[in-house]
This record gives structure tokens, sequence and C-alpha cells, in this order.
């Protein structure tokens, strides 16, 4: 039996420096793969006859779904369908939108355990010399993960350029679409990077969400080697006022529709505040919150969010923003976005302006 294969990569979002365990897979396997090892297994199936069968089998699965059922392997995996989205009346008609019905797949325990109980690890050396961003930094807002246009965002890291001659290029991109070579470097050197950041647009305002990548080349010949920082970084929401026919939406990715909107609101002054959607690691429940502009500083109570819905999100001490309403439009497209990419924070700086 072949071994598991897993490498130690650098973790960029603990400090001091520590690192992760990175799965390594041999291939990508597919139905030729499957066809052949099944057959060697059970002689009396060819393995044309698996490889045509297999497909079959998905086209199966689809179907029944299609037709509203929940398929179930059991011991293995099941799939189901849900919705997003929110109805504003019991009769109201469905929403549109391609990403209106959702597909899911869920692995039983059993078959989990399979793997784990019967798995043999090897360890593979270290990655090679690369650019590693350990922290991507606004140093105007002096908040982590935020890219400011009005601001210089500091990359700071391990081998990011031998020298200023050989930095190769920073690049930052929209994770919907979008890509800027970064031209106003300040500061270049193997540690650190400064840059005033020119940010391409997105197609949608709530599509705030950027990646940062650095080229670099150690010496005059040498293979051109490339470092993205494994957090995502947010651009500020601009609002203006609290009173909206349609909201703006907020704490969203790259998608066509946001997972929610700011409703409503009530506030004396303008004022830069941010707004947190945090998963608890075991109950999975979602809260969103108001924080101040100081990482560890005031905030505002949390409000635990059920179902699709408005929520009413009261201000922090000496806030002149008095409380936000947030509908909450896609809650398991935000649970999902916030566990998978955020590490289970997300936070979106807001650009409160009122006249």
């Amino acid at each position: 039996m072949l071994t598991i294969l897993w490498r130690p990569a650098p973790n960029a979002l603990t400090t001091p420096k520590s690192y992760r365990i990175q799965a390594v897979p041999r291939s990508t396997d597919g139905y030729d793969e499957m066809a052949a090892d099944i057959s060697a297994e059970q002689p009396i199936y060819s393995a044309e006859t698996v490889k045509g069968l297999a497909p079959l089998m998905m086209e199966w699965i689809q179907r029944r779904m299609i037709n509203g059922s929940q398929v179930t392997f059991p011991e293995s995996f099941s799939f189901h369908v849900s919705f997003t989205g929110k109805l504003d009346s019991p009769d109201a008609p469905l929403p549109e939108g391609n990403d209106l019905l959702q597909v899911n797949v869920r692995v039983s325990q059993p078959f989990v355990k399979e793997i784990r109980h019967k798995a043999k690890l090897e360890r593979l050396p270290a990655t090679e010399k690369a650019p590693v961003i350990i922290s991507a930094e606004d140093t105007l807002l002096k908040l982590n993960a935020v890219l400011n246009p009005a601001g210089v965002l500091l990359l700071t890291g391990n081998d990011l350029a031998a020298d200023p001659q050989s930095a190769g290029s920073v690049v930052i991109e929209g994770t919907r679409n979008g890509s800027a070579v970064q031209t106003r470097l300040l500061r270049v050197g193997p540690s650190e990077i400064m840059l005033m950041p020119d940010i391409p647009a997105q197609d949608n305002s709530w599509n705030n969400e950027y990646t940062v990548t650095v080229n670099a080349r150690y010496s005059e010949h040498g293979t051109p080697r490339t470092g993205t920082c494994s957090r995502k970084l947010r651009t500020p929401l601009l609002i203006n006022g609290l009173a909206f026919e349609t909201g703006p939406g907020i704490l969203s990715g790259e998608t066509d529709a946001p997972t929610a909107r700011l409703s409503s609101g009530t506030a004396s002054a303008s004022e830069l505040l941010r707004i947190q959607a945090l998963v608890d690691s075991r109950t999975g429940q979602l809260t969103l919150r108001l924080l101040d502009m100081q990482e560890g500083g005031r905030a505002g109570a949390a409000v635990a969010v059920t179902v699709d819905g408005d929520y009413e999100l009261p201000g922090f001490s000496g806030s002149a923003v008095q409380s936000l309403t947030i509908a909450v439009e896609n809650l398991a497209g935000l649970i999902s976005l916030t566990r998978d990419n955020y590490s289970g924070r997300l936070v979106d700086v807001l650009d409160v302006r009122i006249e």
C-alpha cells in the first residue's frame, strides 16, 4: 500500500513562525484509473465495462437529484440539494440567480475513519526557496489583510527578494476579476516590500476581495519563484448614507450576488468602523458584531444568525453609529466563505458617510 505524502509549509497566519501540514497528492485519478484497478481486482469485470458504468452512475445521481431525491450510499457519501436566498413573504416568487440551488456532498464518518485507520503517512522535504508572505498590513489603518486605496501596503515575510533589482513583480488580483502589476514600490527587500497599491476594479461593489502575489528571481539567470499571501485582502466599503432602496453588499466574496447587505441604520455622524462575521469552530454558529478600528478594541454586542433575514447590530461605546441592520441573504454561503476562506473570522471595513 502506498503512503499519503505531506510536507511542512510555512504558515503565514501565525506569529511566531510555524508550519502547516500540507498534503501532496501523488496523482489526480479518474475513470481510467478506477476502471483499471477494479478490473485487476475483479477480473469478471473488464476495464471497459467499469469505465462505461462509472459515468452512468454519476448521471444517475444527477438525475435523481434533479427529480428531487436525496442520494445516500451507506457508510460513504450523501448527495442533497439546498437553497440560498430569502423570501419577503410566504407567497413571494423565488429570487432569480444561477446560485439559488446548491448541491452538497457529505462524507460519512465510517468512510473517514477507515481512511484514517489504514493510511500511512510519508514526510517530504520542505519546499524549495520561494517568496513567503507572512503578513500584509495597511500602514495607515494599522490593520492586517486590509487593502486601502488611500494607504500604504506593507508586506513582510521571507525571501521576498534578494535585492531591489531582483524583486521581480508584485501583483494584486481580484478574486472575481481584474489584475494589476504594482508599479509604486516604496521599499523592496528580502523581508519586506512596501508599496502604494493600485487596486483593479471588480464587477460588483461587494467584490472587495483580493490576493497579493510576489514574483522573485534570486539570481540573474535563476528560475522565477512565486509566493501568494495565504490571507485574502479586503478593501474598505464606501457606505453613502444609511437609507437605501437596495442596500450595499457586504461580507461577500467573488459571487455575483452578495451573501449579506446593509439594509438600514442610524448614525449621528460619519465613521470608519468594522463588521465581523465569526463562525464557532465547534458548533458552526455564525455571529455578527460591530467593531472599532483597533484590534482588541471596542465592540458591540454579538448577534447570532440562525436563518436568512434581518439582524440589528448595536453600536459600541462611543460610536457615532448607534446601530446597523444587516440583511443576511445567503447564510450557508456566508458561513462557508468565513470558515473556509478566512479561518472562521471575516471582517469588512465600512466607511459610513453621513451628510
